[in-house]
């Protein structure tokens, strides 16, 4: 009985480090990990009112292609790309305006194997749900 006290401490305590990882240190803060080799953007999508809402993010390419990932438990700038996928992107102090595209099938496929989560990060976001993948083409003017 005493060792399940433990387990369920243990569990409780990785919990609550989750929740102020995921919400508090990423999702209030927003760091910027480019320091550490990650280059990162400015996601500013709209939500149902109109409002503008800014968000900064990993980002990756290939094959001349702009990529983001919605691999945490937080997606709301997920859902508010897709559903209103007219969106802007700001690398290095440049702003874009994109089209978000989700990303499904063999380029799904291609993409989230070329970018694996390590088991290292997967861990301090609590094993999120299966990730999401969003293309960001340039809008033609």
């Amino acid at each position: 009985m005493k060792s399940l006290k433990w387990l369920g401490g243990l569990i409780t305590i990785y919990i609550v480090f989750v929740v102020i990882f995921e919400a508090g240190y990423l999702g209030m803060m927003q760091p910027s990990f480019e320091e550490g080799g990650i280059p990162m953007l400015i996601l500013t999508t709209k939500d149902e009112t109109g409002e503008e809402v800014s968000k900064m993010l990993a980002r990756f390419e290939t094959e001349g292609k702009l990529y983001v990932s919605a691999h945490h438990w937080t997606r709301g700038w997920y859902r508010r790309a897709v559903a209103n996928p007219e969106v802007v992107v700001e690398i290095d102090g440049t702003k874009t305006r994109r089209i978000a595209v989700p990303v499904v099938d063999e380029e799904f496929d291609g993409v989230a194997v070329a970018y694996k989560i390590p088991l290292g990060a997967r861990f301090l976001m609590g094993f999120p749900p299966s990730r999401d993948i969003l293309r960001l083409d340039l809008m033609h003017q």
